[in-house]
């Protein structure tokens, strides 16, 4: 297949790459190349540009290669818009999301269009190599043994993994692929009022949609963990968001009863969270008050502070007791 017949209307890749980009110039060339350089799938590669204003459009432009797109934003509307605008112009019969600052494996997507065609499923998530801060060895984000087990993933599995503080890593964090016309016939989007879980609320749609989301266990995306990245600083806003968008969940699916079990399990994380940060906020302003209300308001929120924030409250109670 030529360059010019992946260009004719009559041609549709086997993967449509979705990259929402915003002052990436450190990091979006290798995100590129690690989507150019998938094996064994036909592929095009959308880099939406959210209003940068570093070189990351340049960078995009730089692509001679006729399989790179690039759209351009005419006013930042966060990564739920611009992943949108990739979903709207992409042509591909598999989406794939795949982060401005991430990488992927040669192999992984010839891997999960296997497997989805294995499987009969509309959704298919992998396991992750995560990159510390400090550049370090990779290291496996979830048990290749666990994911083996469990095939498929249900709307239910999906809901219970993401309760707040319940691990360092939940199924939220997986990068699934999505078969485009599924999304188109459920009308499934980002959701451009949140700026946090935007992909989780996806995911769970889909699921609740009727979706059949298969599971490989193999590696095939690379998290590179970053500081001050907003999915790992959690405000009460954030919080706010996510029971604001989960209500309206409920309002729109009908869920079985094992998945309203776990819905109701995250909501209390969610509740307990928003109290845990209230304890960490009376902590740093020395108020032993404040901590005592809102723990006597929500106990359950105590059982957080076995975090290493837990050091520091004792040693303000035993600051107060001695004044």
């Amino acid at each position: 297949m030529t360059m010019r017949d992946l260009h004719t209307p009559a041609f549709q890749p086997d993967v449509s790459f979705v990259i929402a980009a915003y002052n990436a110039e450190e990091t979006l060339g290798r995100a590129i190349d690690s989507a150019l350089a998938q094996i064994g799938v036909t592929l095009e590669v959308i880099i939406v540009d959210d209003c940068s204003t570093d070189g990351t459009r340049a960078i995009a432009e730089a692509y001679s290669d006729q399989r790179v797109r690039l759209i351009v934003q005419a006013a930042n509307g966060g990564p739920a818009a611009a992943r949108n605008a990739g979903l709207a112009a992409a042509r591909g019969r598999w989406i794939a999301i795949l982060d401005s600052d991430d990488t992927i494996y040669p192999v992984r997507l010839l891997t999960m269009l296997e497997r989805a065609e294995a499987a009969g499923a509309q959704i298919v998530v992998d396991n992750l190599d995560v990159i510390p801060f400090d550049r370090g060895a990779p290291y496996a984000m979830f048990s290749k043994q666990e994911l083996k087990r469990r095939g498929m993933m249900t709307l239910a599995d999906f809901i219970g993994s993401n309760v707040i503080f319940q691990s360092t890593f939940n199924f939220g964090y997986m990068k699934p692929i999505f078969e485009r016309a599924f999304l188109v016939q459920h009308d499934l989007r980002f959701d451009e009022t949140l700026r946090v879980g935007e992909d989780y609320l996806l995911l769970a749609s889909a699921l609740a949609s009727g979706a059949r989301c298969a599971i490989v266990p193999e590696i095939g995306y690379v998290y590179h963990l970053r500081q001050g990245s907003i999915s790992r600083v959690l405000e009460q806003s954030h919080l706010d968001a996510m029971l604001a968008t989960d209500s309206a969940f409920l309002a729109r699916y009908k869920l079985d009863a094992k998945a309203m079990a776990a819905q109701r399990k995250r909501t209390r994380s969610i509740l307990e969270a928003g109290s845990f940060l209230t304890l960490v906020d009376e902590i740093k302003k020395g108020s032993v008050g404040g901590f005592l209300k809102t723990a006597i308001e929500n106990p359950r929120a105590l059982r957080l502070l076995r975090m290493p924030i837990a050091v520091r409250m004792r040693r303000l109670v035993k600051t107060a007791d001695v004044n």
